[in-house]
């Protein structure tokens, strides 16, 4: 046998890694539905079985692509918040978006839509939660990423004027401020802090002492 006929033998790692890669690419372009498992292959330069050897179907595929979207989302806690504003508003990553983008193209697919929500429930709004102080942390930190992903549809894809205007940088002490609003501890207050309950079964609009019940 000549050595041009000798199979070649592909890297397992940059293998995996090149399908991930057209899959990312593929999604963020055509969603869920629209991206095709042979069309994802052959831009991965790779045989289409490959990619049920290494991720079990496209489902499998999908999943580990939102994994890796999702992996270096931006923490918004008191101690960053500051930092977070600033790149939801001015921020020039070209990739920030393709979460965004990944889950507008895909979310009319209701098992992508599950495997989104879990994916961001399990790793991004479980680490969120667990660096929040006080209690409640779990919605409020589904708020803050509601709050970021909203700032971040408006400005990066729908192209807001005013987000995206000379002025932006102006909005940045508004947003930290939003951001701690929903990110402080809520039972946080000076001993002489009047309060008002706005929780459910609170009182209602009655201010009085902090700590009074």
């Amino acid at each position: 046998m000549s050595p041009d006929s000798t199979p070649k033998r592909r890297d397992p790692v940059a293998t995996r890694a090149a399908i991930l890669n057209a899959a990312r690419k593929a999604f963020t372009e055509h969603g869920y539905d629209g991206a095709g498992v042979r069309e994802i292959a052959g831009a991965a330069d790779v045989d289409a079985r490959l990619i049920g050897k290494y991720f079990g179907s496209k489902e499998g595929l999908f999943a580990e692509v939102v994994e890796i979207a999702f992996e270096k989302s931006m923490m918004m806690t008191p101690e960053l918040n500051a930092e977070a504003a600033r790149a939801l508003l001015t921020g020039d990553d070209p990739h920030a978006s393709d979460g965004m983008l990944l889950t507008l193209r895909s979310v009319a697919n209701p098992r992508a839509a599950a495997i989104m929500r879990e994916s961001i429930e399990r790793n991004y709004q479980s680490r969120l939660a667990d660096a929040l102080p006080g209690a409640g942390t779990t919605g409020r930190s589904a708020l803050l990423i509601a709050i970021c992903a909203g700032t971040l549809l408006n400005r990066m894809l729908l192209g807001s004027t005013v987000l995206n205007g000379a002025d932006a940088e102006d909005l940045i002490p508004f947003l930290h401020a939003a951001l701690d609003a929903v990110a402080e501890d809520p039972d946080r207050t000076a001993p002489d802090e009047k309060v008002v309950d706005r929780r459910p079964g609170g009182r209602d609009g009655t201010a009085g002492p902090a700590g009074t019940p």
